[in-house]
């Protein structure tokens, strides 16, 4: 999807389990949230701080309202197809925030289109669902920033073609999904390989990202370029990760052409948007942020600061 990221060595697998309740309360108080937040095997605590700096409305609450765009692997998944339980990198995050702040993140999906319309007319509080942060989003709707992600390349199991920066890409014959950025990323970088004399690269358009991999897992390409988080999944869920290889240049952590994605957050509740801000920076200081990217395969996006409105163009 180009209205999200483009729309994006994997570290080991870290278990993160949420396990979710709520326990009413009687009289006219919210619902307190009972909720067992874990991530690696850490439990994620409510830091008070923290939660008396939220506003009124979410305080008595006791939730925050969060729209998302399912399937858009691997930030929004549903666990099973068919079913309505939610996983993926954000629903995480989206957890690991709320119990930090003390209250829950009630996840409802949303088409994207209609997100950003929906917190302005105050249907929700919050989106999560791998939105660029740009100038024109910012103009309604406030973002905290917790990846920059661009485009990645995706090799076989051992990285036989020895592809470590884009230039490797030169001369030989990559796959990628037709009408992308990433295909106007291999098309743009036909010059630089031109002007190390090296051969054009022989792009393969695809209809979809699944028929690209087939074409590398039967050796037609040396490579695929796709989104970075989901060359990150592919990498580490596809055969259980003895497909692929998710190539990471240092140059590029993000990915090509990295872009910030941020929570996006209601214009009209800036002390929530502080508030999330803090309890994300909370996160990166005690190493969970790191967590769940790793689980997700794709720890090389996430930001090393929480920051608000961090697109300039």
């Amino acid at each position: 999807m180009n209205a999200l990221i483009a729309r994006p060595a994997a570290a080991a697998a870290v278990a993160a389990t949420v396990l979710l309740s709520l326990s009413a309360c009687g009289g006219d108080e919210p619902a307190a949230p009972s909720a067992k937040v874990v991530i690696g095997g850490t439990e994620i605590v409510k830091d008070q701080k923290l939660h008396d700096l939220l506003p009124e409305k979410i305080k008595k609450a006791g939730e925050v309202r969060v729209a998302t765009d399912v399937p858009y692997p691997p930030f929004e998944m549903y666990v099973k197809e068919g079913e309505t339980e939610l996983t993926g990198l954000d629903y995480d995050l989206g957890q690991a925030l709320g119990a930090k702040l003390g209250v829950t993140f009630a996840f409802s999906p949303q088409k994207f289109d209609g997100i950003v319309p929906a917190i302005q007319a105050g249907k929700f509080d919050v989106a999560m669902s791998a939105i660029t942060d740009n100038k024109e989003r910012q103009k309604v709707v406030d973002f905290v920033d917790y990846s920059q992600s661009g485009s990645g390349i995706l090799v076989g199991d051992g990285n036989p073609a020895k592809v470590t920066t884009l230039d490797d890409l030169c001369g030989r014959k990559v796959a990628v999904q037709a009408a992308t950025n990433q295909l106007d990323l291999l098309k743009s970088h036909q010059a630089a390989c031109s002007g190390a004399g090296k051969g054009k690269i022989d792009i393969q358009t695809f209809p979809k990202d699944s028929d690209a991999q087939l074409a590398l897992r039967s050796g037609k390409v040396i490579a695929q370029v796709l989104t970075k988080p989901a060359a990150g999944w592919v990498a580490k869920t596809a055969d259980s990760g003895k497909a692929f290889d998710l190539v990471e240049d240092p140059a590029a952590p993000g990915g090509y052409n990295a872009s910030p994605n941020g929570i996006a957050v209601s214009k009209q509740l800036p002390e929530l948007t502080d508030a999330i801000q803090k309890a994300l920076q909370s996160l990166i200081d005690d190493g969970t942020l790191t967590k769940i990217y790793n689980k997700y395969g794709v720890p090389s996006i996430a930001v090393k600061e929480a920051t608000k409105n961090a697109a300039v163009d």
